[in-house]
């Protein structure tokens, strides 16, 4: 029995060996849609009935007319009666570059060629959409817009078929910033009485020059599940067919900022200040803190755009600002920027002092008109702080005389008249305690308690001009005991204001500067503060470094 099996192997294997191999003796191309819409891709199977190596297939003659693809690659074998058939298939995405008829030319392997394909591309309005698989839309928030303004790019994609896998890529453009909002929603609608699912995309774009700004729409590529038939078959399967669509491409005019303009620009759809101030308290001792917050909302603003909140206090209130918080979120389809600023407010002395109005410019490019966004002002009442009086002594009007001599009134007398004198000896002791003086008229860097110098050196040592910059905002914050802004840091000298502008220039400018990090350090570290400019005192503590 087992050598019966052993010839009958042996048999088929010679039988098999003996066959002659067959060559390519067909060679098939064919397209899965013609006429294609402008814009969209079409899939182009090549079939060779032999087992072929995937380079076979030179797919370079189509470079001239279209951007050709992902290529896949798949082979079958099929053996009936000791009769082996091969079958290599090439399936190739195809974009073409134009809108016309074009040929696809034949290809040739081994000395078998196929036949060359007439191909229709048609423009996009041209095709009902009832007979469309595949398609996209796009939508901008505006056809004019302003350097600065915030546009918001709405994006669908359009799937009659099921999808397999897909990559939804960002329009191409150049002369502004682009960035997604929030997630994509998926939907069903119903489009010429067609379902389709839907997957919508937001983007926000930020356009930084004046001009035309060309948006190549957003783009689709991936795979979707198709019904095919194989060898003339009578059932279909779902196969995966490569597949790649864009939305038409979109053109917006951008303005300059308008010359009549005065502020820091900020362009929005709407603006307002919000603060978060004590109602409870009316009044205020000297040292209390009063904590003041104040919100800057713009609505399709980016949070970068929004201006630095500026408070001008009286001298007798010291203010010691936190860092600006700055964060964005999606409500009702458009973006809301917020800047939030903390400030602790201490009286040094009595008295009724007015917080002067906060207003923030910015453009409504609705009206196209500047406007301004206010808190009004506030006033505040600094009472004297609690005085500890001294507990009061009630001595007898009348003298009794008794002739129980008793001793305890006049210990009491006695203890009274020693503390009396001790709270007499305080007050005198305080007024005659020395101000620290200072040893030099001036104080140096050598007084900076934390590593500030450090970090500014090694910001100079990277030259690095943003991170010079902040180096130099925290060191002279701690020089003078107090918050310090770039233009607070320009006042001190001429040669700081012309080292700034070329800090400035070289972090924020299209063009690069040449700047000697060594030179600026050194005229940084020889700058001097007078001890009376340096308003220190035990609440510096409360000021961060920003």
């Amino acid at each position: 029995m087992v050598i019966r099996h052993l010839l009958s192997a042996l048999f088929i294997v010679a039988l098999t060996a003996a066959a002659p191999a067959k060559a390519i003796t067909s060679l098939q191309a064919s397209v899965d849609r013609n006429p294609v819409v402008e814009g969209e891709s079409l899939v182009l199977t090549v079939i060779a009935d032999d087992d072929l190596n995937s380079g076979e297939l030179n797919t370079a003659s189509l470079l001239k007319d279209f951007i050709v693809g992902r290529t896949s690659i798949s082979r079958s074998k099929q053996i009936m009666n000791f009769d082996a058939r091969n079958e290599t298939r090439w399936q190739v995405l195809l974009s073409p570059k134009s809108i016309g008829n074009i040929t696809i030319p034949p290809f040739n392997i081994k000395g078998v060629s196929s036949a060359p394909i007439s191909l229709s591309v048609v423009e996009r309005d041209s095709q009902p959409q009832q007979k469309q698989d595949i398609f996209m839309r796009a939508s901008l928030s505006a056809e004019e817009a302003y350097v600065g303004q915030m546009l918001t790019y709405r994006v669908k994609l359009y799937l009659a078929l099921e999808l397999q896998r897909g990559v939804l890529s960002a329009p191409v453009l150049e002369g502004a910033q682009i960035k997604q909002l929030g997630e994509d929603k998926d939907s069903n609608e119903i489009v010429n009485g067609k379902r389709y699912r839907v997957i919508e995309r937001a983007y926000a774009i930020i356009a930084d020059q004046p001009g035309e700004l060309t948006i190549n729409g957003a783009s689709f590529s991936g795979d979707v599940l198709v019904q095919a038939k194989r060898n003339g078959g009578m059932f279909s399967f779902n196969e995966s067919r490569p597949t790649q669509t864009q939305a038409p491409k979109t053109v917006v005019l951008i303005n300059p900022e308008p010359v009549e303009y005065q502020g820091q620009w900020l362009v929005s759809d709407l603006v307002v200040l919000k603060e978060d101030w004590p109602t409870t308290q009316v009044e205020y001792k000297i040292g209390d803190p009063i904590t003041r917050t104040i919100s800057l909302l713009a609505s399709n603003a980016d949070e970068t755009s929004l201006p630095d909140i500026r408070l001008s206090t009286p001298a007798e209130l010291k203010s010691y600002p936190e860092k600006a918080q700055r964060k964005s979120f999606v409500r009702d389809k458009q973006m809301v920027s917020q800047l939030t600023q903390t400030t602790a407010i201490v009286a040094t002395k009595a008295g009724t002092y007015t917080l002067p109005q906060i207003k923030v410019p910015w453009w409504n490019p609705h009206l196209k008109q500047q406007q301004y966004a206010t808190l009004p002002a506030r006033t505040v009442v600094v009472t004297g702080g609690t005085i500890v009086e001294p507990m009061s002594i009630n001595l007898p009007l009348n003298t009794v005389t008794t002739t129980s001599a008793s001793y305890w009134p006049w210990l009491t007398l006695v203890f009274a008249s020693l503390w009396l004198i001790t709270i007499v000896l305080w007050i005198n002791g305080r007024k005659k305690l020395p101000v620290n003086p200072a040893n030099n008229d001036y104080k140096t860097t050598a007084t900076i308690k934390s590593n500030s110098r450090k970090i500014l050196e090694q910001s100079c040592a990277a030259q690095d001009p943003t991170k010079v910059i902040n180096a130099t905002r925290v060191y002279y914050a701690e020089l003078y005991g107090r918050p310090m802004t770039l233009q607070d840091i320009t006042k001190i000298s001429c040669e700081l204001a012309t080292a700034i502008a070329s800090l400035q220039q070289s972090a924020y400018s299209k063009s690069s500067t040449d700047i000697d990090y060594k030179h600026l350090l050194k005229i940084i570290l020889m700058t001097k503060v007078d001890d009376k400019q340096s308003n220190t005192s035990a609440l510096d503590s409360l000021n961060p470094q920003i």
